[in-house]
């Protein structure tokens, strides 16, 4: 075992299992902010093990990953509206601290792959996550001032 496997090992185990207790306990608000989480603790995991293993298709399925993941918490926020309205998730801290996590895991791996296009993938991935992974917990909050749902 290397240092990116355990890297990986305790982000899917501490962060995925704290997800998983989110998504089957507690109320509809702390289950969607768990569900979006999960996929924005098992991006960067895949992207550890993808170093650890010398598997570059693991980059690729973090690339889905930081598309989809955001995009079906925005479909969740869509649908769940009118019961998160009466009220709604408030979860800044673990946003935040699951977008600086991802934050460091691309850069690690960034300075680890050195320059070139892998870099760049690994750049735009993090992007995706971090950029996505916020815009979903806005959502879900309760959406964006001036900006109403059709």
């Amino acid at each position: 075992m290397n240092g990116w496997t355990l890297a990986a090992t305790v982000g899917l185990a501490g962060g995925l299992g704290t997800a998983l207790w989110g998504v089957t306990t507690g109320p509809l608000r702390r289950r969607v902010v768990a569900q979006n989480l999960s996929s924005a603790l098992a991006c960067p995991s895949l992207l550890l093990l993808s170093q650890a293993y010398h598997r570059p298709s693991y980059v690729d399925l973090g690339l889905v990953l930081a598309l989809l993941g955001p995009v079906g918490t925005l479909v969740f926020a869509r649908l769940l509206a009118e019961e998160l309205a009466e009220d709604p998730p408030r979860a800044w801290g673990p946003t935040l601290t699951v977008a600086g996590l991802g934050a460091a895991a691309v850069i690690a791996l960034c300075v680890a792959t050195g320059p070139g296009r892998a870099m760049v993938k690994l750049l735009v991935i993090g992007a995706l996550l971090i950029s996505g992974n916020i815009i979903a917990s806005r959502a879900l909050a309760g959406g964006f001032r001036g900006v109403r749902g059709g």
